[in-house]
């Protein structure tokens, strides 16, 4: 589970930070037991708001100093689904350290990289945000390096730069692959450890359709192809898999034909295609078309759902469920039995910003008080190797033993071109509405991303 997935050596381009998930705005809470004084406003966002001991709301994006005392550490968190965990963590944090930490929260309709941009022209940059794996590029020569950090010795899943250093700190390691109702598979009589090929994946989909009525449930999968607001789920995990699903972690073969201007392998996206037809077949129309990612969650939550095209993080507590969960491949192919795991985004510090602040919550973050909240109560996975938490998030169990295996594949979908999700996710949506066949699927994704790499 510690082992080192990736330390990645960064010369390309930034792709877009879109959080995984939640409702839109952006939530900044300050621990301090002193309000700070409101100074001028910033860019504006829709529907922000500030909630802090001494509540206030604005239309805009906090200041740096709106919410924050001076010496305050700022964190934008891009994972709406845990900001309340972040809250207490912050809370815990100055009640510790007498040091405060600011955490605004932006939702999983945001695009988190168009909300820096507006922090940077505004002047009004974090001490601590996030990136995804392939995004020091684009911060080059602005982030802090945080070699030599007593954290860096907890784990193996630093984010490295050949430029810059030891630039990112790993909060969790999350994974990706279909996510499933046991219970309810259990019921049909399909046995997830079975779905390790197409034909296996046909015969449990026509076993559970035909089973809806008699099992109470809407649909075989919980599948979301709307691209305005979803579309970095389709556009970056769904489409991972055809870059990644079968592979070891360290194997680059398919991003790194992605990545030689554009290329993919038809005929492995061809068989990608006719397993995303199959999901398109049996997915709730009502969601696959014009869902949200509430709806999608909420259905797999209320049981409506025996499959959902997410990650361990849209699922955070036991409380959320009254089933077992677990993941099972994308087996579009023959043997393929991985899931996708790592840490796929990193907390950075902002070179300009308050680095010695950062720094200090970094190394108090890695330790025993802020290791119980992510885990316990945030349901996060630590990447610390004394973590003596077992996470209580309910897709864990499985995750665990995915990984244990050897059976995971790496987060190469963040080393894509920047942008590139914006493209792949309308064809996704074409497909969905029955524009595309698998072949249409297959040309039409070969010509978006081979235009999208030539400009």
């Amino acid at each position: 589970m510690k082992k080192k997935l990736m330390s990645v050596l960064l010369a390309g381009t930034m792709v877009a930070t879109l959080a995984a998930c939640g409702t839109t705005g952006t939530t900044s809470t300050t621990t301090s037991d002193t309000a700070a004084q409101p100074e001028a406003q910033t860019e504006t966002q829709t529907e922000t708001q500030t909630e802090t001991d001494t509540t206030a709301t604005t239309e805009a994006a906090p200041a740096a100093t709106e919410t924050a005392e001076a010496g305050a550490v700022r964190l934008l968190n891009g994972k709406p689904e845990i900001n309340d965990q972040m809250q207490a963590l912050a809370a815990k944090y100055n009640e510790e350290t007498g040091n405060t930490l600011v955490v605004e929260t932006i939702g999983g309709d945001t695009n988190a990289s168009d909300e820096l941009k507006k922090m940077y022209q505004a002047d009004n940059m974090p001490d601590i945000f996030v990136i995804e794996a392939n995004q020091a590029a684009n911060w080059d020569g602005m982030l802090a390096d945080l070699a030599g950090e007593e954290w860096t010795n907890k784990t193996g899943f630093e984010l490295t730069d050949a430029s810059m250093g030891t630039i990112g700190f790993p909060y969790t390691v999350e994974a990706t692959a279909l996510g499933y109702n046991a219970d309810i598979l259990a019921a049909a009589g399909v046995d997830p450890a079975s779905l390790t090929s197409p034909d296996a994946w046909k015969a449990a989909c026509e076993t559970l359709d035909s089973k809806k009525d008699e099992l109470g449930f809407t649909a075989v999968f919980g599948w979301c192809a709307e691209p305005t607001n979803l579309g970095w789920s389709s556009g970056t995990h769904v489409f991972g898999q055809y870059l990644d699903a079968g592979l070891k972690a360290d194997d680059t073969t398919y991003i790194d034909l992605l990545n030689d201007g554009g290329k993919i392998d038809e005929a492995r996206m061809k068989n990608f295609a006719e397993f995303i037809g199959m999901m398109n077949q049996y997915s709730d129309p009502a969601l696959l078309i014009d869902g949200t990612y509430d709806n999608q969650v909420a259905g797999f939550k209320e049981g409506k759902y025996v499959f959902i095209t997410q990650g361990n993080w849209c699922v955070t507590s036991p409380s959320d469920v009254s089933f077992e969960c677990g993941f099972a491949p994308y087996a579009f192919e023959d043997g393929i039995n991985t899931i996708i795991a790592g840490p796929p985004s990193y907390w950075v510090a902002y070179k300009d910003g308050n680095v010695d602040g950062a720094k200090a919550f970094f190394n108090w973050c890695a330790g025993d008080s802020a290791q119980n909240i992510l885990v316990n109560d945030a349901g996060l996975v630590s990447p610390f190797d004394d973590c003596q938490y077992e996470a209580v998030n309910p897709f864990y169990k499985s995750m665990k033993s995915y990984i244990d295996a050897g059976n995971y594949s790496g987060w190469h979908t963040m080393l894509k071109k920047d942008g590139l999700q914006n493209q792949t996710c309308n064809v996704f949506a074409d497909y969905a509405k029955g524009k595309l066949d698998a072949d249409g699927f297959v040309s039409t994704m070969a010509q978006v991303i081979s235009s999208y790499y030539a400009q």
